[in-house]
């Protein structure tokens, strides 16, 4: 816009310097120039309609007297194309519908025939830089919607990552540095026994390097190639396998064995039990399903609201399964995943 209200100045210039145009034209069209261009980013910044509204009629003032100083001059047609583009994108449509309206009658002192064939002509000019515009505008909007939808995905794809970290975290460098505890605690109360402390001291460093390589796997998100069914046995030799196993998907394979450890994790930590086992069934063959069952205390109520199951919960919907907690104090508790596969 500014260019074009500069190249219709200037075309004044011209036209006054080849004698074509009295010089007093230059001062409405210098108005003009000044509003069009420094008042214009003025004006949209105050974002206020009534000084919209002042704005456009000062502009129409100032074209209307070019125009009729200098004869309906090109540049003068010029300055009425940029008034239509700035009232496209500062008034309401109704008001850019008058305008363009009134601006034909501009010709009304002309001849019949010339003034309704230049005020046709400039009718046109208007109505095509008002659609141009209104084109040009809805086009901005679409891109910055879409900017902004963008931006929402970003957000929340990262609040998803850290939802997932936080699951890991907990998961898994929380379930060995329990067992890390765990086995120094036993270790210190049979200091008197040193090759028992040994021992004990030896299952914690083990457990303490699974620990390690599990946050290298978190931060490096990478899923051991290890199947399922071994990765289980890892964690505890009481694993039982029921059916023919098969592979899964990446996802599938991660929920269960984050189920089996925290199931693990619970028992070690709340259940005071002597026995803990795991079940890994796939003789469904439309789902697996994951049990980690105890012979402890059990759970009152039947269920927990730590942040260990709820990540749970949040994978196996996210996978279309289902996580259960069973259990009656003193009859122990079976912790059941079961996950489309």
């Amino acid at each position: 816009m500014a260019a074009l209200t500069v190249a219709a100045f200037v075309t004044l210039l011209v036209d006054v310097a080849g004698g074509s145009r009295e010089p007093v034209v230059l001062v409405p069209g210098a108005i003009f120039l000044v509003l069009a261009t420094l008042g214009y980013e003025w004006v949209t910044r105050q974002a206020r309609r009534r000084l919209s509204y002042a704005y456009i009629i000062g502009l129409f003032l100032c074209g209307f007297a070019v125009f009729v100083v200098s004869e309906a001059s090109v540049g003068s047609t010029l300055m009425l194309v940029v008034l239509v583009i700035q009232a496209t994108l500062t008034v309401p449509l109704a008001a850019v519908v008058v305008l363009v309206v009134l601006l034909p009658l501009f010709h009304a002192g002309m001849d019949l025939s010339e003034g309704v064939r230049e005020g046709l002509g400039l009718f046109a000019a208007a109505v095509f830089a008002a659609v141009l515009t209104k084109l040009l505008m809805r086009e901005q909007q679409a891109r910055q919607a879409l900017a902004r939808a963008q931006r929402e995905v970003e957000r929340l794809a990262a609040s998803e990552e850290r939802n997932r970290i936080a699951r890991d975290i907990h998961d898994g460098l929380g379930h060995s540095l329990t067992v890390v505890q765990m086995q120094i605690k036993a270790a210190r109360a049979v200091l008197s026994q040193p090759a028992k402390a040994d021992e004990m001291l030896g299952k914690a460093q083990d457990q303490a390097e699974e620990a390690l390589r599990e946050v290298r796997r978190s931060v490096g998100a990478l899923r051991s190639p290890v199947p399922l069914p071994e990765a289980l046995k890892r964690l505890t030799d009481e694993t039982t396998i029921v059916g023919r196993a098969r592979p899964l998907a990446a996802e599938a394979e991660e929920s269960l064995f984050r189920a089996a450890q925290e199931g693990l994790t619970n028992v070690h930590k709340h259940a005071h039990a002597t026995r803990a086992e795991l079940f890994l069934d796939f003789s469904d063959p439309d789902c697996v399903r994951l049990e980690v069952r105890d012979n402890g205390t059990g759970v009152a109520g039947g269920d927990t609201g730590g942040f260990g199951l709820l990540g749970l919960r949040e994978r196996a919907a996210r996978l279309g399964g289902r996580l259960t907690l069973e259990s009656a104090p003193g009859a122990g508790a079976t912790l059941r995943m079961e996950v489309p596969g």
